[in-house]
């Protein structure tokens, strides 16, 4: 029975390398946020406007407890979720949590061009918005490095770059076995 958390902030890579990653070690794959929206039939914007950070984090805790109940996993959590409540030593407990760790230029190119789909966002470019991720990163930073790896996941622009990381980390996985 295997249970891998991969952790990090938005845009590191989670569910890119977690779909491929899942295949090559046959586990399952969940994204976690995924996993929220098709249970109450809401996008995370949405439950976060309705409810409020606090009640969604609850949710959030709710469900990550749920699916680290599933047997041969991996799990793509969103990135606040190692910051709230005991969900980091829980994921540490249930499994292995994998960082992926992106530096703050890297993940400002990232989202730069995604940060339409993703509301906390939205209004953000260039300076401002690499200092939001700066200022995020440095208060999620003591919670994703009691990972039980921590992973450079800085190179990922091509699709090769991401078989070239999931293979790294299956092979560090199957060291484990």
């Amino acid at each position: 029975m295997k249970r891998i958390f991969l952790i990090g902030y938005m845009g590191a890579g989670k569910t890119t390398v977690g779909k491929v990653l899942s295949r090559q070690l046959g586990l399952s794959f969940i994204d976690l946020d995924h996993y929220i929206e098709g249970r109450y039939h809401k996008t995370v914007g949405q439950l976060f406007a309705e409810r409020g950070e606090e009640a969604f984090r609850d949710v959030e805790r709710r469900m990550l407890r749920e699916v680290a109940m599933f047997e041969d996993v991996l799990v793509s959590t969103g990135g606040g979720a190692p910051c709230f409540f005991d969900n980091m030593e829980f994921m540490n407990e249930a499994g292995q949590t994998v960082y992926l760790k992106v530096s703050v230029d890297e993940l400002a190119k990232r989202l730069e061009l995604c940060k339409t789909t993703r509301p906390v966002l939205k209004g953000r470019s260039g300076d401002e918005l690499r200092a939001f991720i700066a200022e995020s990163l440095e208060k999620r930073e003591p919670f994703y490095s009691k990972a039980s790896i921590v992973f450079n996941a800085e190179e990922m622009m091509t699709d090769q770059d991401v078989q070239n990381i999931s293979q790294a980390l299956a092979t560090l996985f199957s060291t484990f076995n």
